[in-house]
């Protein structure tokens, strides 16, 4: 099992050969990677030097260090050290990262963990880790450790926090390599799910586990769609059953769980297929009652619970979104296909419920008319069929790109 040290040996050689020494006592090999722009000055050996590093980035290093631009080299350092580790994974040699750093060693450090699969461990050691941790951690499952104090030495109280930190990374380098000897050849599904559409889903991924699927279910809260669309983008998933796209809704309108203006683009991008449903679009998130803002007053508000206040698109916004949902994939590379259902997209718009407006619903689907796989049932989203009908299609889809 490989463990590796990714990190700015010109300011922490002195804490990385600590923890790789700690590494090496624990059984693990250990490869080290530098993605400082100094001279490391280290007596231990360095798998990947900084020069090689930052040329996988497209940078040159003693560009970089003539420059003086501390942002420009962290971001091309980080960019490097993706790289690297991106060809590491793909040798089959990476089983853990691990890396400690301040604000600049931090952001190389998740820059550099990003794009690797769900389920490798990442483990960073950062005095940023009590504050907003979002930049670090994105839409990934890296693990975060407060440093408490600067990784400046290695000292009583450092040493105790580093060496957990290398415990953890041995566990968890373990456990990954049995994970993988065990994993389960079934191919994976991903599907975006809302509490409107629970019934919608479930029913959905019943059936496509029937038909031999693993279905890994992400709430579309934003982080969740964020989520998702790395996976497609990674080539883990077989495919993508996203029959809750309302985090458009929130991009639109300004809402408090966008996923950003990428979201329904990666299985496009990457040929992945998909089938689509409009779920949930009929709603903006926001939080409890009184923050939801002034220039919304007057709108069809509806408080789901004390913390969540949802708002009722209007027709004009209900159009806007069938179009961007339309345009998103017409653009796919790999098949799609598109389900709509005709008595309602959430359960709230239902007949005689808060949210029911066909005439906004019928704005969005003549919107999305205009991407012609589509099918049109006479459902609605939370009607077992209408779950059932996607997972096969989408089964179909899978089998013809295969």
């Amino acid at each position: 099992m490989t463990v590796i040290l990714i990190g700015t040996l010109d300011t922490k050689g002195q804490e990385y050969g600590w923890l790789r020494d700690k590494l090496i006592a624990l059984g693990q090999d250990v490869l080290v990677i530098d993605a400082g722009t100094g001279e490391p000055g280290v007596s231990y050996p360095v798998g990947i030097p900084n020069g090689q590093v930052a040329a996988a980035g497209g940078a040159d290093l003693e560009e970089l260090r003539a420059a003086g631009d501390r942002g420009a080299a962290v971001t091309a350092m980080g960019e490097g050290a993706a790289a690297v580790l991106a060809g590491l994974h793909a040798a089959g040699r990476v089983h853990a990262v691990l890396a400690v750093g301040g604000s600049g060693g931090s952001s190389i450090a998740a820059r550099a963990v990003r794009d690797l699969p769900i389920g490798l461990p990442k483990v960073i050691v950062s005095t940023m880790a009590s504050g907003d941790v979002s930049p670090y951690v994105g839409a990934t499952d890296v693990t975060l450790m407060y440093s408490v104090v600067d990784i400046a030495g290695v000292n009583r109280l450092s040493r105790a926090i580093l060496g957990n930190a290398a415990a953890a990374a041995a566990g968890m380098a373990a456990a990954y390599r049995e994970q993988r000897a065990d994993e389960s050849d079934r191919p994976l599904v991903g599907a975006s799910m809302f509490g409107v559409t629970t019934p919608a889903v479930d029913a959905a991924r019943e059936r496509l586990e029937e038909l031999g699927y693993e279905v890994l279910v992400f709430h579309a809260t934003g982080s969740g769609g964020r989520a998702m669309e790395g996976l497609a983008a990674s080539g883990m998933l077989a495919g993508v059953l996203d029959l809750t796209t309302t985090e458009l809704a929130d991009d639109l309108v300004g809402g408090v769980l966008s996923a950003g203006p990428d979201r329904l683009t990666a299985a496009g991008r990457h040929g992945v297929p998909q089938v689509v449903a409009p779920g949930a679009l009929d709603m903006v998130n926001f939080g409890p009652r009184e923050t939801v803002p002034e220039r919304f007053e007057g709108r069809d508000l509806y408080v789901h619970n004390p913390t969540v206040t949802l708002m009722r698109t209007t027709r004009e916004e209900m159009a806007e979104l069938g179009r961007r949902v339309a345009a998103r994939l017409a653009g796919a590379t790999g098949p799609a296909a598109l389900f709509v259902p005709l008595r309602g997209v959430s359960a709230l718009d239902a007949e005689g419920v808060a949210f029911h407006d066909p005439e906004a619903d019928r704005a969005c689907f003549d919107a999305l008319a205009a991407f012609p796989p589509t099918e049109r049932l006479d459902l609605h989203i939370n009607d077992p069929e209408f779950g059932r009908a996607m997972a096969d299609r989408l089964h179909q889809l899978i089998g013809g790109s295969r």
